[in-house]
């Protein structure tokens, strides 16, 4: 019963044509959204990644400087038992980073951490995910940078990582041992913390995260608009084809049967319409041809019939008489 219901041979031609239509309705839908989501995932991730390099670039410019520039002339004006903060790359980052999220909104959301397995300052301590990432680098020394998506309470964060290690043998002043570290340094930090750096190796890692939840809400937001505008112009346009071809080619062959009916019933009046020179028009000529040669037909057996029967009745008299 079910297959006689939807066997498709079974469907009259707007019906077959309807479901086809519907049919490229969905499967365009489908693929044009498959692509579209693609298309702005691609372009959402890229903007995101754009700014995360941006700032882990610019964080590194001022960390290269601290190095290079103003420790070497800070270190020389102090004593040794001195520390200053503003010598420590990691501290001129922290600052400058706070002061430009008070001085602009869109930095508010931004984050970033020196986030190191055994810092002095327990600020840069690193957390499970910041300590998985370490272990990586440490497993891998090939391995410069780590980037992908974390959550963070309802927020989604695009971050960017790099190792950290200790380069220089003047770094092990305030990370070797406790007793060579700055008086002032100890009474700041005390001895348990950041000591016994190992020379070489990956101590931790600098993670630049951006905020990634109002980029990707977005490019939903436009997946949805797009997909309505496509939506709309796709039933439009299926709508409009369907009537066309309703009004266009199932009309016609229609008329075209129930004149071909009337015909095979004995009403030699109907008259097959030509109203166009494509293959619809062809085939009303073709009946039309074919009306002609069953009439005749019909006339030449009629002649026949009646000769025979005369020729019967004929010879019937004969033998009567």
């Amino acid at each position: 019963m079910l297959n006689k219901l939807f066997n498709f041979n079974n469907f009259k031609l707007a019906k077959k044509l309807t479901l086809l239509l519907s049919l490229v309705f969905i499967v365009g839908i489908i693929l044009s959204g498959l692509a579209l989501a693609s298309i702005l995932n691609y372009k959402a991730q890229n903007e995101i990644s754009s700014k995360a390099l941006l700032l882990s670039e610019t964080i590194n410019s001022i960390r290269k400087y601290t190095s290079t520039e103003v420790a070497p002339e800070l270190t020389t004006r102090s004593t040794s038992d001195e520390f200053l903060a503003q010598t420590i790359p990691s501290y001129s980052v922290r600052k400058i980073f706070e002061n430009l999220q008070k001085s602009d909104d869109l930095y508010r959301g931004f984050y970033y951490k020196s986030a190191m397995l055994n810092p002095s300052n327990l600020q840069d301590k690193a957390d499970a995910f910041e300590t998985a990432i370490v272990e990586q680098f440490r497993q891998n020394q090939t391995l410069k940078e780590l980037q992908g998506f974390r959550g963070v309470g309802n927020q989604d964060f695009f971050y960017i990582a790099r190792p950290l290690s200790l380069t220089e043998s003047s770094c092990l002043r305030c990370h070797g041992i406790p007793e060579d570290a700055p008086k002032k340094m100890i009474d700041i930090y005390g001895t348990t913390n950041g000591f016994n750096w190992p020379l070489h190796e990956v101590i931790g890692t600098q993670i630049v995260s951006v905020p990634a939840s109002q980029v990707l809400q977005n490019a939903r937001q436009s997946f949805v608009l797009v997909m309505g505008v496509v939506a709309i112009v796709f039933a439009v346009t299926i709508l409009i084809t369907n009537l066309w071809l309703k009004l266009f080619i199932v009309r016609p062959i229609k008329k075209i049967a129930q004149v071909a009916e009337a015909v095979s019933t004995g009403d030699m009046e109907a008259e097959f319409e030509k109203v166009s020179n494509d293959e619809v028009g062809n085939l009303a000529e073709a009946f039309t041809r074919m009306k002609l040669s069953l009439a005749m037909a019909i006339k030449r057996f009629e002649r026949y019939r009646i000769k025979s029967r005369d020729r019967i009745d004929f010879g019937d008299e004969r033998t009567i008489n």
